[in-house]
């Protein structure tokens, strides 16, 4: 099959959707398909500090993975005091597929992330009567749509109206459909992944392990509503308790600043050191330096960095929330507590930290469930049978209906547009 995947972040910009995208594209490739990649890419000042992004290196795009890169230009007006033109976006993302099928046909159109990228895809896909498959990865299935009508109605026509819909978890799944009162059984299931090879425990460490003192890890987006600062405020009052642990943070995000700022504020300067970006081969090195794997969010699709600790032998401790409780059993192969409830996180790293049976338990039986349930090899060929399964129901080709757009510009929005929407104004956080 001829793939064109399109993604809302990819390297360098530091996300989970990026460790997906790379991830499924090399395993697609090795799996003998042809893959080209369209990726957005903020080339401004602001979003460059934000993901620590920019356009895609090809150095980091599989062998075999054509790569097309797209400046966000409607996205990045934020940086002209304008509104962000998200659908200025879908369309310069639209009518690139169009003229990439034009010059080489595809058989299936994959979107990451349900808006702007999915409605873009299906957009697309319904001028070029292809298929179209779309991946609800995280605030696309979290915020998107609770912020204004202009995307509350987008979002849901992607829903409705993709060929498939690819979805991290059964809780996320559950709480998507019943927000935007779509059936549940529009969705398949296919649980994140992470590269087992590449992640994997320290040599001469047995998982659970800790040192003196004990360093708790957080790697990611450092975004509130990851919980980042509940994490700091729960080691304050470990400190405050009479323990020693250490706090590094991995990541970058919007919230950096803030971060920093309350380090100071809570006096932890001496406790927390913030290591900043990582990108994704350096990561492993990164889990090597915790001792044990802390992620406070909100709420998730399906955490990558959760399956990734796991697969570095760390004992984990985080949230009871939505696509955290699908792959972390509480005193199963990890700890769980409330979210935006340091006081509770203080009291469950605490006994993670007292306990060294409990720990090791926990760590060898995460490890063992990461190897066997949530790697590559056996997401990859999910989603490959999805592939075949829109393609085989693929209704005869026609001819493209006007892929420039409806109204013959390029923009052609079918539904009125909400300026006032929040995420116009900080588009990095849709």
């Amino acid at each position: 099959m001829r793939i064109c995947f399109v993604s809302r972040r990819y390297w360098p910009a530091v996300s989970g959707m990026s460790a997906y995208a790379e991830n499924l594209l090399r395993t697609l490739t090795a799996a003998g398909h042809e893959a080209v990649l369209v990726s957005q890419y903020r080339g401004d000042r602001e979003g460059r500090a934000v993901y620590g992004g920019g356009p895609p290196p090809p150095g980091r795009v599989p062998d075999g993975v054509r790569l097309i890169a797209l400046e966000s230009h409607g996205e990045q007006a934020v940086s002209d005091g304008r509104p962000a033109d998200f659908e200025a976006d879908v369309a310069a993302l639209r009518d690139t597929i169009a003229d990439l099928h034009a010059r080489e046909p595809f058989d299936i159109l994959h979107a990451q992330y349900g808006y702007p990228t999915g409605l873009a895809v299906l957009e697309a896909a319904e001028r070029l009567s292809l298929p179209a498959v779309v991946s609800i990865q995280g605030g696309d299935g979290h915020w998107v749509g609770t912020c204004c009508t202009t995307h509350r109605t987008a979002i849901r026509r992607v829903l409705r109206d993709a060929a498939a819909l690819l979805i991290g978890s059964d809780s996320f799944r559950d709480a998507v459909a019943a927000r935007h009162r779509i059936p549940a059984e529009r969705f398949t299931v296919v649980p994140g992944a992470t590269d087992t090879a590449l992640f994997s425990p320290a040599p001469r460490r047995q998982p659970g392990d800790v040192a003196d003192p004990p360093v708790l890890l957080y790697h990611g987006r450092i975004d509130v509503r990851k919980g980042v600062l509940d994490l700091l405020e729960a080691v304050r009052l470990l400190r405050a308790g009479g323990r020693n642990p250490r706090l590094r943070v991995s990541g970058t995000g919007p919230d950096l600043d803030r971060l920093a700022e309350q380090v100071r504020r809570r006096g932890l300067a001496d406790t927390v050191e913030v290591l900043g970006p990582a990108g994704y081969h350096d990561a492993p090195a990164v889990y090597r330096t915790g001792d044990v794997f802390v992620s406070p969010t909100w709420a998730e699709g399906f955490s990558n960095t959760i399956l990734e600790a796991m697969a570095s032998g760390l004992p984990v401790v985080s949230t009871e929330v939505v696509g955290v409780v699908d792959c972390v059993r509480d005193a199963h192969n990890g700890l769980l507590v409330p979210p935006r409830d340091p006081g509770a996180l203080a009291v469950a790293v605490g006994r993670m930290l007292d306990d060294p049976p409990l720990r090791r338990r926990l760590a060898r039986t995460a490890l063992r469930q990461v190897r066997t349930q949530w790697s590559w090899p056996v997401a990859a060929a999910r989603i490959i049978s999805v592939y075949e399964a829109v393609r085989a129901a693929r209704p005869p080709a026609g001819p493209p209906r006007n892929p420039r757009g409806q109204d013959g510009d390029g923009r052609g929005a079918a539904f009125p547009v909400d300026l006032s929407c929040r995420f116009r104004r900080a588009p990095h956080l849709l």
